[in-house]
């Protein structure tokens, strides 16, 4: 847990609460600090206004999350024993292995349904009105005009909840469904994802090394290795890395003579209580059949994590922030209908039943709110989902949740993954470097060539001279001869093959069962069927590009490994000692002995800032790790050292000796190793690239033009993240790059972010470590700072820290976020942004199904943001302040014909003409609008600076909505004293010449606000004008005035009189032709942004 306020709360910028400047300040209790920012916060908000201007909505919600945690109390989180083989054994009844994303069952989907959708103003309101109309003294007009619109919005809204119900359903059970090999006493069976039970011995078989496995396992016994009981796992479900992973069996199982022996036995694991590190594990294996009992600790090296159990998943029911402005613009439209019902009973006198009058104004105003609204908005965005789905441009693209698309063009924040998102994790060789000279792809080549006349020579060399060996190599290493180049490019290579921690590995021709012990003949030791496995897929990189020019790394164990060279000869080598990578020292090393001279090697390879102090002087490294970090190659600086025996016997004494101390064991033998890291000599740079998916540098681009920031989250190493970030251009080649340092308490955070507050435009890259130490006591302070960086990476981020960093923006920016990811570990991200995107790539479809919106390629955001985004979200707003234009017009003549008749609450238009108002008359041509669209889809690619306008949310804003709110007035007023005015003689025809008015303004008032047209709009006109004209002749009961309907007041012979006609038309014009006028000098002297480029 982190501790957090709100950005609302503390609106004190660093200025005004700096950082604390003395050293003298963090000696203070760190809880009295801590509560100093809430003390002032809670000081400000006390009191009745704190009450009014929001404060019962926290206490509202404070007793309702209350209520919620006493009824479902989380489980407590405890130690479990796991008794091997035997499932039945557990005391603890644990949840099944099932994954299941479905938000209801059978019993809760109907009242689940309504609940969503009357949580909303604008449906409740409407269900309250609709209910009214069963008391007699309320009704007004028909029943069928309340309850047939609001039955059609649930029933489209069940139905669209029950195809994403029984999607989710189908794709649960293809997950839960998967079967698996599952080890018993009978044998080996296949069971269902969703059957294996905690204690169930589950066989991980290399043929299905490309498959995830849905539990939490630690390894018991490894076929392949007898001696070794070692194996190599993927955990990038955990931590998104594809990276493989060196994991051991346990020693006590791993000695059994067959694998079936392990229900001979009787023996349990202790494991920890669930933890959020993802990087540590403590438990203990024993086993009670043996005197005395055998005990054996277990550690991260003994797990085989390959995904994790979703025991539950916290839906979250999505609404877009379009919806939410919505909805408060009808709670300021209701607002204006009491006020407006109000008025009237007022200027009636509220005389006799004047609260009953009051209540029936507010019904007969109802249409200010218009049902129609939400239905509108749904099947708009089924449309964008369909457009989206169908777009070429974007192949395999999926909507996931259809409600909000508009949410894609309102990004601000984009927090991406590194690896599989951005990158495609294959790394490749690209440079060696060795001071005078310098090859690329293109000269490989030369090196190949150089590698085999050097081994040639030595090869020669062996042949007729034993002793050549030992002189060559002691000419090489005198410090005052020059070498030659070839010799400089034989010992470079002949440190990279040598200097690592990869392990080739056989495929084995094994038989049906599966078992390989006694398959070791049948192995194919071929160049085809060789694959490295490695923990760093840079080391495999630099493996295989030795094998590429002639020396071949063909076996390695724990003691030896095996080199060929370009002549098919075996160079063997003892491994003396290994010391492996780690973030704190950024570099390793290997100690080898040649099986043929006796020299004893030390090799070393590191990252150039750890090995800038260790190699001998040299006046190149730097300028040259400079220019490769800058094209965003991966670089390793590598360099040896030859010992002698009397050196390396006087090392291992002491670093054994080291290796037994009780105390500070870590730091001394770090000291024994640093005493042979000294003027090493330094063979070559060399330079990596990992990979980055296509159009990935053009994509980040067109975004960041687009205004939106983007934050790179990832699990991996922090020199790896910030190569990344320089070679897809996350970073551009002008901005510095502040690497906050590492810290551990308040008092080096304070120093840190400091630091960093001078500095201006530069981008920020921290670890998880101390963001989380900087989020502990400087919350509000860092993410101000952060978030006025162009770009910020985090590295060595856990999941969790993820969809926290997502939560922060969020809080502190209000503005939207959007998080994309390929992975099982990325999913708590994808779900806590307000917009998921998940990508189906190498690490499976976790992230994919999780998400709001699949995509194949990382290339497809752009054009699924800058088009469908911009277009989903300026089509919902102009398709929602329309519909609500079209129900203000209309009460508005409703509150004009009721002040001219005396305040009467008698409607204007009665039965099928307000039921044919809102759908059969206008609905197709206000739905067209969802198809309108400013700029060409090119146009919104070129130019994507069009997409920061959005951000703003100028689309839909109380402003253009107090716009619409003056048309509808003005329209609805001309619209009704037009037809008093012009038809005094014929009043009792008020009805019908008002309505195809009124009908005849909607098509023109479409017409207006579309921007291009599209041919399916000219057809919705003309169908609806051409559905109301045929109905004139049926409606005519439906043209009278309150309830004197009973003669034919409709007379189609005077409806084709050109007095009817010239009339109609000129109410109508004058309601729109000014509109028209003041549309085309707006765009004349002060255009949009889009209609300079339109035009």
């Amino acid at each position: 847990y982190l501790p957090s306020y709100s950005l609302e709360d503390e609106p004190s910028n660093l200025d005004e609460m700096p950082l604390m400047m003395s050293e003298e300040g963090f000696e203070n209790d760190e809880s009295d600090y801590q509560t100093l920012p809430r003390a002032r916060v809670n000081q400000r908000q006390s009191g009745l206004a704190w009450f009014l201007l929001g404060g019962w909505k926290v206490l509202c919600g404070s007793c309702c999350d209350c209520l919620a945690h006493i009824c479902r109390r989380k489980k407590e989180l405890k130690a479990r024993t796991v008794w091997l083989g035997c499932p039945e054994k557990c005391e603890e009844k644990y949840p099944k292995n099932a994954i299941k994303n479905q938000k209801y069952n059978i019993i809760t989907f109907v009242p689940g349904v309504l609940y969503q959708q009357f949580k909303f103003f604008l449906n409740l309101y409407f269900l309250v009105v609709a209910c009214s109309q069963f008391v007699p003294s309320l009704k007004i007009g028909y029943l069928y005009t309340y309850w047939a619109p609001l039955g059609f919005v649930l029933a489209v809204t069940m139905v669209r909840e029950a195809v994403d119900e029984v999607r989710r359903y189908q794709r649960d059970k293809e997950m839960n469904s998967q079967l698996y090999s599952k080890l018993t006493v009978r044998g080996k069976i296949q069971v269902k994802s969703s059957d294996i039970q905690v204690g169930d011995l589950i066989i991980v078989e290399k043929v299905n090394l490309s498959c995830h496995y849905p539990v939490d396992a630690s390894a018991r016994k490894d076929s392949e290795g007898i001696q070794l009981g070692s194996c190599f796992i993927r955990t990038d479900q955990l931590d998104g890395e594809t990276d493989w992973k060196l994991k051991v069996a346990v020693g006590c199982t791993q000695r059994l003579p067959a694998v079936g022996d392990l229900f001979s036995i009787s023996a349990y694991v202790y494991a920890q209580k669930p933890q959020l590190d993802i990087h540590s594990f403590e438990g203990n294996f024993t086993r009670e059949d043996t005197d005395p009992q055998i005990h054996e600790s277990l550690s991260i090296e003994n797990t085989l994590w390959a995904s994790t159990v979703v025991a539950s998943v916290n839906h979250r029911n999505i609404f877009g922030l379009l919806d939410l402005e919505l909805n408060r613009l009808t709670k300021a439209l209701f607002l204006a209908q009491v006020v407006l019902s109000v008025v009237m009973v007022a200027l009636q006198g509220f005389v006799g039943p004047w609260f009953r009058n009051l209540f029936r104004f507010v019904v007969l105003f109802s249409y200010i709110i218009p049902i129609s609204l939400r239905v509108n908005l749904d099947m708009g965005k089924s449309a964008y989902g369909w457009m989206i789905t169908k777009d070429e441009n974007i192949p395999g693209t999926v909507v996931r949740t259809s409600t909000i698309p508009e949410e894609l063009g309102r990004l601000v924040y984009l927090l991406t993954d590194k690896t599989g998102t951005l990158t495609q994790n294959e790394m490749i060789f690209k440079r060696l470097h060795l001071g005078t000279v310098s090859y690329g792809t293109d000269t490989m080549d030369e090196i190949q060539s150089h590698i085999v006349q050097s081994y040639a020579q030595v090869s020669h060399l062996n042949d007729f001279a034993t002793g050549a060996t030992p002189s060559r190599k002691t000419q090489a290493s005198g410090p005052k001869v020059r070498k030659s180049v070839s010799s400089r490019i034989h010992e470079a290579v002949k440190a990279i093959a040598l200097c690592h921690n990869v392990t080739p590995v056989y495929e084995s021709h094994a038989g049906v069962n599966g078992e390989t012990e006694s398959a070791e003949a049948d192995q194919d030791f071929s160049d085809d069927n060789r694959t490295y496995q490695a923990s760093s897929p840079d080391e495999v990189a630099l493996v295989r590009w030795t094998e590429s020019v002639g020396l071949t790394l063909v076996n390695r164990d724990l003691t030896s490994l095996q080199l060929k060279t370009p002549s098919g000869q075996i160079l063997s080598f003892y491994i003396l000692q290994i010391f492996p990578f780690t973030s704190e020292s950024k570099r390793m090393g290997i100690i080898v002995r040649e099986e043929s001279t006796g020299d004893i090697t030390f090799y070393m390879k590191g990252a150039d800032v750890a090995m800038a102090s260790i190699v001998q002087y040299n006046d190149w490294l730097e300028e040259e790790c400079g220019n490769m970090a800058r094209e965003g190659l991966r670089t390793l600086v590598v360099a040896k050292k030859c010992l002698s025996e009397e050196q390396y016997q006087d090392f291992e004494n002491r670093y054994n000796q080291a290796k037994l101390s009780i105390h500070d064991r870590t730091l001394k033998v770090a000291a024994v190793v640093e005493s042979l890291e000294r003027e090493m000599e330094l063979l070559c740079l060399t330079g990596v690239e990992d990979q980055l998916q296509a159009d990935v540098r053009p994509t980040l681009e067109l975004l960041r033009n687009a205004g939106i920031k983007i934050w790179m989250l990832t699990g991996d190493k922090l020199e790896t993240a910030t190569c990344i970030a320089k070679s897809s251009h996350l970073v551009s080649r002008n901005q510095d790059i502040h690497v906050f340092r590492p810290v551990s308490n308040r008092g080096e955070a304070h120093l840190e972010l400091n630091a960093f507050r001078r500095k201006h435009d530069c981008a920020l890259v921290i670890s998880g470590d101390s963001l989380e130490v900087c989020l502990r006591y400087y919350e509000h302070e860092f993410v101000e700072l952060a978030c006025q960086c162009p770009a910020v990476v985090c590295c060595r981020c856990s999941p969790t820290q993820k969809a926290q960093i997502v939560r922060l923006l969020q809080q502190h920016t209000a503005n939207r976020t959007c998080a994309i990811g390929d992975g099982g570990n990325d999913v708590s991200m994808i779900q806590a942004a307000d917009c998921g995107i998940g990508i189906e790539g190498k690490e499976g479809k976790q992230a994919s199904l999780a998400a709001d919106f699949s995509i194949t390629q990382f290339k497809h955001i752009g054009r699924l943001l800058m088009v469908h985004g911009r277009n989903s979200y300026k089509r919902s707003a102009a398709l929602g302040q329309f519909v609500m234009h079209r129900g203000m017009i209309i009460s508005t003549m409703q509150a004009v014909f009721s002040s001219i008749f005396y305040f009467a609450s008698v409607p204007l238009y009665q039965g099928f003409l307000m039921v044919g108002y809102a759908t059969i008359y206008t609905m197709f041509p206000v739905f067209s609008l969802v198809l309108d669209q400013d700029v060409k889809p090119e146009m919104a690619l070129l130019y994507p600076e069009l997409y920061k306008d959005l951000t703003k949310g100028r689309s839909l804003s109380f402003k253009t909505f107090l716009i619409w709110v003056l048309i509808s007035v003005y329209q609805g007023g001309i619209l009704m004293y037009g037809a008093l005015v012009l038809f005094e003689s014929e009043f009792v025809h008020v009805v019908a010449i008002s309505f195809t008015a009124l009908i005849l303004t909607e098509l023109l008032m479409v017409a207006l606000t579309i921007r291009t047209w599209h041919w399916l709009m000219v057809v919705a006109e003309f169908f609806s004008l051409g559905c109301y004209l045929a109905s004139l002749a049926f409606l005519n009961e439906y043209f009278g005035i309150g309830r004197v309907s009973l003669g034919a007041f409709l007379d189609l012979s005077f409806i084709t009189t050109w007095p009817f006609l010239w009339k109609v038309s000129t109410i109508t014009l004058v309601s729109c032709l000014p509109l028209y006028i003041i549309k085309y000098l707006k765009r004349k002297f002060s255009p949009p942004s889009y209609s300079k480029l339109s035009s």
